[in-house]
């Protein structure tokens, strides 16, 4: 994947204008929002272009699952604009509305059927009118069949669809959660922490298919693990406090004094 345009050595994040960037498919404008007294986030600003595969950092308490949780409507801000496509305000928003546009997130911790097949998982995924299905696999359509090969190639389980999700490795689920997004079509994928808990091996498979992935739609990672976000290859945003403190590419962001001594050095 080629690297976007960006400075030989991270900053500061530039102030997002006042008029949102052609071809940027989220938009964050001052987002604030405070519990109990905390400031989650801070005047946050963000742009994510279309098409853009981007790294998300920072320390334990930054914001970033926050962040997410005001992008998906689960949590509304207390001022700031969210803006995704052209002029569509996710702040006004409730969560099933905002995951209909084209938004799909994946947690932590898998969350697949473990006791119906990989190929049901993804079956039951798929963007359609469940309402009106009279049995689960009824009405299986052949594009529907198609959809769910290629996802399968995809996230390379396409010699485990018969098998029960609950025999996979962690790895794996990973890997079909991720795939159950993409069965629905989202433009943007928010993914947290994807690599958690998985085998070296299965980290790097999982940099693989996320570059794959990022050639038709829009990816958002937040993690942990250095070397995976090394080698995803792409804008690393670090956020701190609930704001923007650096963003480049990794190599630059690693040499960010305020980036080692507020995360990296710790």
């Amino acid at each position: 994947m080629s690297m976007p345009d960006t400075a030989d050595t991270a900053a500061l994040a530039p102030e997002v204008p006042d008029a949102k960037p052609a071809g940027t498919i989220l938009y964050l404008e001052g987002v604030s929002v405070s519990f109990d007294g905390f400031k989650a986030l801070n005047s946050l600003n963000l742009i994510i272009k279309r098409g853009e595969l981007r790294a998300i950092i920072g320390p334990n308490g930054a914001g970033k699952t926050t962040m997410m949780d005001i992008v998906t409507g689960k949590t509304r801000p207390d001022t700031g604009r969210v803006i995704f496509g052209d002029d569509t305000n996710l702040t006004l928003m409730d969560e099933a509305d905002i995951a209909n546009l084209g938004i799909g997130r994946k947690f932590q911790k898998p969350t697949v059927f473990e006791n119906l097949t990989v190929f049901e998982n993804l079956y039951l995924a798929l963007r359609s009118d469940r309402s009106i299905r009279e049995t689960l696999f009824a009405s299986l359509r052949g594009e529907q069949r198609d959809r769910i090969d290629a996802t399968l190639k995809t996230i390379r389980l396409d010699m485990r669809e018969d098998d029960l999700a609950g025999d996979l490795s962690h790895g794996q689920k990973q890997w079909l959660e991720i795939g159950m997004l993409l069965a629905q079509e989202p433009e943007l994928m928010l993914l947290d922490e994807p690599v958690a808990g998985m085998s070296d091996a299965e980290t790097e498979q999982t940099s693989i298919l996320l570059e794959e992935i990022s050639k038709d739609r829009s990816i958002v990672v937040v993690e942990h693990d250095m070397e995976f976000v090394h080698d995803l290859n792409c804008v690393v945003t670090v956020l701190h406090e609930g704001t923007v403190i650096a963003e480049g590419p990794m190599d630059a962001v690693q040499a960010d004094p305020r980036v080692i001594e507020v995360y990296l050095g710790r």
